[in-house]
């Protein structure tokens, strides 16, 4: 089933804000990663591998914070990503409710705001539902792969402080599981033409 990647009308969370200044025309992107749930290092190694692969392209370099590390200090080009749920492959298979978006960006009066929040759980429920045979093996690859992907998909949105979707590539409006878990899905040519000159200005 398609999951529908979405940017929703939300209010700024105080918490949050407190230490995030909104991202700027710079080479280096600080990511607040801010785990409400169970996950594992190898998953995050993963996703952070996949985000600097379709990054990759556009000379923004990424670093890394946790949200006790971005609480001691100001920065000026920093987006905050919050994993709510459960950010793990459970060993035995459920059935779920698939439905829901796997991410949203925060908006305030139209503005879109360095703060994104990705569904774990529906995640995890794609993803699982394009595995079978070998790929349960290396499950923790194939779901920080789709976390990065997801992740990615925000941050264009931040980056550009657009609503815009493509038609191809990790910025389309929905992705299936087989998508997310693919060996490759890139930037559309025109995603990666706008987060280059939005980052050069």
């Amino acid at each position: 089933m398609i999951r529908a990647l979405s940017c929703v009308l939300f209010s700024l969370v105080a918490a949050v804000g407190a230490y995030a200044a909104p991202p700027t025309h710079n080479d280096m992107l600080t990511v607040v990663l801010d785990f409400k749930g169970p996950h594992t290092d190898r998953s995050v190694e993963a996703m952070k591998s996949e985000l600097k692969t379709i990054l990759g392209g556009t000379g923004l370099s990424l670093e890394w914070r946790s949200p006790e590390e971005a609480a001691k200090t100001t920065m000026d080009n920093l987006v905050v990503v919050s994993f709510k749920g459960r950010c793990i492959l459970e060993p035995v298979p459920y059935l779920y409710d698939e439905r829901g978006p796997l991410a949203f960006t925060h908006m305030t009066e139209g503005e879109m705001l360095p703060f994104s929040e990705v569904a774990c759980d529906t995640v995890t429920r794609s993803v699982r539902s394009a595995m079978f045979g070998g790929d349960f093996a290396k499950a923790d690859q194939l779901l920080g792969r789709a976390l990065g992907r997801v992740v990615a998909h925000e941050l264009v949105h931040m980056l550009t402080k657009s609503t815009k979707h493509a038609r191809e590539g990790v910025e389309k409006n929905a992705l299936t599981g087989q998508q997310l878990i693919a060996e490759h899905l890139n930037l559309s040519e025109e995603d990666l033409q706008r987060l280059q000159h939005d980052h050069r200005e």
